[in-house]
């Protein structure tokens, strides 16, 4: 779907709101100047943007991406002071270089991506993100696709469910918990699906996270077909860099950090002949270099102000 918000200034919409992740390291690596070209493509309620957008006066410009419509609202509202630099786009990240080119920012000086939910999104409890607010089984990030989390958790066979849970959510428990959920079924709202997660493993571990995270992060991500969508995502930020441009993409679980490092590792190879070859036949380029060789995790002071910002990694290359 491309279509524009209106940029239309509203009661309410304070900019202190919203706490972008790691936005002092996510500035610093970035480096945005006048006249460069920026990709938000996970723009949320906009703090990094308007960020970007700071840094890069008088002329720099920025397209913010956002397949929740609901937040792509609001940030369009929160930085409409900025509505000569700045373009709006509601889509899938996945999509970035073909979006990027019908907006005209083919060659880009910077791309950011923050994979996390916004408090906004956790805290509606209509959306149904979060475990600890009643609300319904959704789980959507673009509430206009077809399948919700209830689809998932009522419709599929045991086996898949737990094979999903296991795959998506690192949960070692999958087996036993998509057995309860099927006895439980039918299940609608996410307090009853939390409580039914947690007597199925909470007698046989011990842990300092609440016994249903990795089940609705598995859920979540399915649902959104998350994990295909960011290898796609990496792919087409790195043809849309120019030379110099760098990509930095801001994750919170391992299996988001793991795809971030594996395409950002591959892409920084060059040949890959076998030893002993006389010449190259891969003809294989190096495309990147990586700015950083292991993640940049969030400063204490952080960490104690923005409790979920603990799992925070941020991964940058830069454009050969």
């Amino acid at each position: 779907m491309d279509s524009t918000p209106k940029v239309t200034t509203g009661p309410g919409e304070a900019a202190g709101f919203h706490r972008p992740v790691m936005l002092s390291q996510v500035i610093e690596y970035l480096r945005p100047r006048s006249r460069g070209l920026y990709i938000d493509a996970t723009l949320g309620l906009g703090g990094h943007a308007r960020a970007i957008l700071e840094e890069s006066s008088p002329q720099g410009r920025l397209l913010g991406i956002d397949r929740d419509r609901e937040s792509l609202d609001r940030a369009a509202r929160a930085l409409a002071g900025y509505a000569g630099r700045l373009e709006l786009h509601h889509g899938n990240f996945a999509e970035v270089k073909d979006i990027a080119r019908r907006r005209r920012f083919e060659t880009c000086d910077g791309i950011l991506a923050d994979l996390g939910l916004s408090s906004f999104q956790l805290e509606t409890a209509e959306r149904g993100f979060s475990f600890q607010r009643s609300g319904p089984l959704d789980m959507r990030m673009d509430t206009g696709s077809p399948m919700t989390a209830a689809e998932v958790v009522n419709r599929f066979p045991e086996s898949k469910l737990a094979g999903l849970i296991y795959t998506y959510g690192d949960e070692p428990g999958s087996r036993r918990i998509a057995r309860a959920i099927v006895r439980a079924r039918p299940l609608h709202d996410t307090l009853s699906l939390a409580e039914v997660v947690s007597r199925a493993v909470r007698s046989r571990r011990r842990s300092k996270i609440h016994p249903a995270t990795r089940t609705f992060q598995a859920l979540r991500i399915f649902v959104n077909h998350e994990l295909e969508a960011l290898r796609q995502f990496v792919a087409g930020a790195i043809e849309l860099l120019r030379e110099g441009g760098r990509l930095a993409i801001v994750s919170f679980h391992s299996l988001e950090d793991r795809i971030v490092k594996g395409s950002l590792v591959s892409m920084a190879r060059g040949c890959i002949c076998p030893p002993g070859m006389p010449a190259c036949a891969c003809g294989r380029k190096r495309l990147v270099k990586l700015v950083c060789r292991k993640p940049v995790s969030p400063t204490e002071e952080e960490t104690i102000g923005n409790p979920r910002s603990r799992s925070a990694r941020l991964r940058v290359a830069e454009r050969l």
